[in-house]
């Protein structure tokens, strides 16, 4: 089964609708989503409607939780606390309603999906995990691959006779060893910060064991002229740009 799986749409609704339209031309069969539907971007009622209307499947990212626990805002920085603060004005009470149903983790077609770290962290960051705590999360995993976001960047991680192996992902396909367990990071949609800001997301072929990235253009500047329209910090725009 091929299967598409976003993330860290943020908002933006331009670099969404064109994801969408690509992941119909791949003929991916499923979408799942990792979390970050909103935060940062302009149309966070836009994009969480149209997940909800799409029926898409999605997880708790840490700016949805700051909106149901808004005590964890103390761990935003000042441009992602206001980004949160107007983006709770723009949403409706029933998108309020689905961000409080969202759960921690999903499952699907044997594969673990999850916003920041397995088993279950909605905020811990792939990239800030020690040798030793990615080795015992994948050792530990029921599931043999795991998929996250977070952190806006695309790379992979493997457990290779008992040892961790972390490496970036590019543009294209990779297979996966089916004998491996692995934590692939699946890159943002709506904000990457790879040095390129096409929008990203991977598509899992579960048949085949590979993993593509695909990137795809979007109408940036449009998206940006929108954020600094509705009073977001400058640099949500300018990291679009």
């Amino acid at each position: 089964m091929k299967i598409a799986v976003i993330s860290d749409i943020h908002a933006n609704l331009e670099a969404f609708l064109e994801v969408l339209s690509d992941i119909e031309h791949a003929g991916a069969e499923s979408v799942i989503c990792l979390g970050d539907c909103i935060g940062y971007g302009p149309d966070p009622e836009e994009v969480a409607s149209l997940v909800r209307s799409l029926e898409i499947p999605a997880v708790m990212g840490n700016h949805e939780l700051a909106l149901v626990r808004p005590e964890l805002l103390e761990l935003f920085n000042e441009s992602a606390k206001r980004s949160v603060e107007l983006t709770e004005e723009l949403i409706t009470g029933r998108t309020r309603q689905w961000v409080e149903g969202l759960s921690a983790t999903l499952v699907f077609e044997g594969a673990l999906f999850v916003h920041g770290c397995p088993p279950e962290s909605v905020t811990d960051y792939l990239f800030a995990q020690s040798h030793d705590r990615l080795k015992a999360a994948l050792a530990e995993m029921e599931q043999r691959i795991c998929f996250v976001g977070h952190t806006h960047t695309l790379g992979i991680v493997c457990l290779k006779e008992e040892q961790v192996e972390r490496s970036g992902l590019k543009k294209g396909i990779l297979r996966i060893d089916p004998e491996v367990r692995c934590i692939v990071n699946a890159g943002s949609v709506g904000q990457p910060r790879d040095g390129n800001r096409d929008a990203k997301y991977v598509i899992w072929d579960s048949s085949e064991n590979n993993i593509e990235v695909r990137c795809v253009p979007y109408d940036a500047a449009k998206t940006a002229e929108k954020i600094i329209r509705l009073g977001f910090p400058r640099i949500n725009a300018d990291r679009l740009l």
